[in-house]
C-alpha cells in the first residue's frame, strides 16, 4: 500500500496521477460502506482510494465512540492490504493532513482532526511507502 498525505490543495492528486496514470479512482462516499471499492477494483490497475474526510465527517454523526470508529478504519485498511497481498491491485491512499494550524473550538471538528490523525498513523504503519506532499513537492518519508 502506498500512502500520499498532505494538506488541502497541496498537490496530492496530481502527484498520484503522475505516478499512477492508469489508476482506477474510488471516492469514499459519506455514509457508504468502507469496502465500497471492492466492486470497482480492477486487479491489473492501481486502486486509488480518496474521500476520507467526507466519510469521517459522516461517521462522526453515527458513531459516538472514537475507539470503535478507529477499529473500523483499521479493519478497512487491513482488508485493503490483504487484497493487495493476494495479487490484487496496488492500493494507493490519499489522506488529508489536518494536524497543522489552530485547534478548532468545536468538539466535533476536534474529533474529526483526531480521527484523521489516527487514520494517518494506522495507514502509515501498514503502508510500504509514505509520500508527504506540500506545495506540489513530494518527499518520501517511509
Amino acid at each position: 500500500m502506498q500512502l500520499f498525505i498532505g494538506g488541502a490543495c497541496a498537490g496530492k492528486r496530481d502527484a498520484v496521477s503522475k505516478r499512477y496514470p492508469t489508476a482506477h479512482w474510488h471516492r469514499l462516499d459519506a455514509g457508504a460502506p468502507l469496502d465500497g471499492w471492492r466492486g470497482s477494483a480492477v486487479s491489473s490497475l492501481p486502486l486509488v482510494v480518496t474521500g476520507w474526510t467526507a466519510w469521517l465527517e459522516a461517521a462522526l454523526d453515527n458513531e459516538p465512540n472514537d475507539d470503535r470508529l478507529r477499529e473500523r478504519l483499521a479493519a478497512a485498511l487491513d482488508k485493503l492490504v490483504a487484497v493487495e497481498r493476494k495479487g490484487g491491485p496496488t492500493v494507493v491512499l490519499i489522506l488529508p493532513e489536518m494536524g497543522r494550524g489552530i485547534v478548532p473550538m468545536s468538539p466535533l471538528k476536534r474529533r474529526l482532526r483526531d480521527l484523521a490523525g489516527w487514520l494517518a498513523q494506522d495507514a502509515t504503519e501498514r503502508a510500504e511507502a509514505v509520500w508527504y506532499v506540500r506545495h506540489g513537492l513530494v518527499k518520501r518519508l517511509k
